[in-house]
């Protein structure tokens, strides 16, 4: 079998041309209403490569715009995916620029979306989010390619067109993981979608078990913080850190709007951290122009001043014993 075969076997009739036995015609209207839908066998067998996972995609799109699959939508009848696969983007700047590059040079790329399961005249994103928010405050329309996925494909084909993505920062992996998780999807399929290990998947786990989401939503994206000090965090938290504390703090609108989510991260790490219990000074005695003396609990210090350091290290090793005696023979009148 050729590999345009094998693909057409896996998404569908991409082409129009493969023959459909046994298979009545589909009425006007139902025609209008799913055009050029393809179906969800990219997600059919997680047990291959993400790499041949992803060839079989990028063929998908190749074939659905030689065969016209493409549709025009408009972006306000389109919802996002009801899975979050990323914290809202900080940095407007940034934002403002690919909606200018979109505006100049329009949309090369198209969404892929599914039909809204409760809202038949609705579509939701599988994947495309950001080109399709900076299009829909445009006003353009969006280009698009129709699939059939139930919930679980549509989870899963986030995270495998996320898994290459150098911009996902380390939190907003392991907050996938976790919509992954609460759609029912098993460890395996997890960590497929995500290219990581059981160690990888059970760190995630912890520190969204112990921060929590309503926490991680607040700090942010914070892409300069990585795995250890997001372990850091949730170590506090389990040591008992005050959370609502934390949250208040973070609610704060000029925390909001001054800092960086990696700056917040970093106020919050403070906070949480544990007090490390600061030592009283232990009061000096004058020891006259020799030097000082600082009695603390469990030692006693002499500080010399320079000129006088040898002589009158030499002076108390010669009267150590005498000392010591005298001492004793106090201690037994007591």
């Amino acid at each position: 079998m050729s590999k345009r075969k094998s693909i057409v076997s896996s998404f569908g009739d991409l082409t129009g041309d493969t023959p459909k036995a046994n298979t009545p015609d589909p009425k006007p209207d139902e025609k209008q209403k799913t055009p050029g839908r393809v179906a969800a066998g990219i997600i059919g067998t997680t047990q291959r490569t993400l790499s041949q996972l992803r060839e079989e995609r990028d063929q998908l799109l190749a074939d659905a715009q030689s065969a016209d699959k493409i549709l025009r939508l408009d972006a306000d009848k389109i919802d996002p995916s009801p899975f979050q696969d990323r914290l809202p983007d900080d940095d407007v700047e940034a934002f403002n620029q690919f909606k200018q590059s979109l505006s100049d040079e329009g949309q090369k790329v198209p969404i892929t979306v599914r039909m809204h399961p409760q809202q038949p005249d609705r579509h939701q994103i599988v994947y495309g989010h950001r080109r399709w928010r900076a299009l829909k405050e445009l006003g353009l329309p969006v280009k698009a390619i129709l699939v059939d996925y139930s919930d679980r494909d549509l989870v899963v084909a986030q995270g495998i067109e996320n898994a290459n993505r150098q911009d996902l920062s380390w939190i907003e992996r392991a907050l996938f993981a976790d919509e992954m998780h609460r759609a029912g999807l098993k460890p395996k399929d997890i960590k497929a979608a995500l290219s990581v290990d059981d160690a990888q998947l059970s760190k995630f786990r912890y520190v969204i078990k112990q921060v929590g989401t309503p926490l991680i939503q607040l700090i942010g994206r914070a892409p300069g913080i990585g795995r250890p000090r997001w372990i850091e965090l949730a170590d506090c938290l389990k040591d008992g850190a005050d959370e609502n504390q934390l949250l208040e703090t973070l609610s704060a609108d000029k925390v909001q709007k001054n800092l960086s989510p990696d700056d917040r991260f970093g106020l919050i790490i403070k906070l949480a951290k544990p007090e490390k219990p600061s030592r009283a000074r232990a009061p000096s005695v004058s020891l006259g122009e020799v030097g000082t003396m600082q009695k603390g609990t469990n030692e006693v210090r002499i500080k010399l001043k320079k000129q006088h350091q040898v002589e009158f290290a030499s002076f108390l090793e010669r009267e150590m014993d005498a000392l010591l005696a005298k001492y004793n023979q106090l201690r037994k009148g007591q």
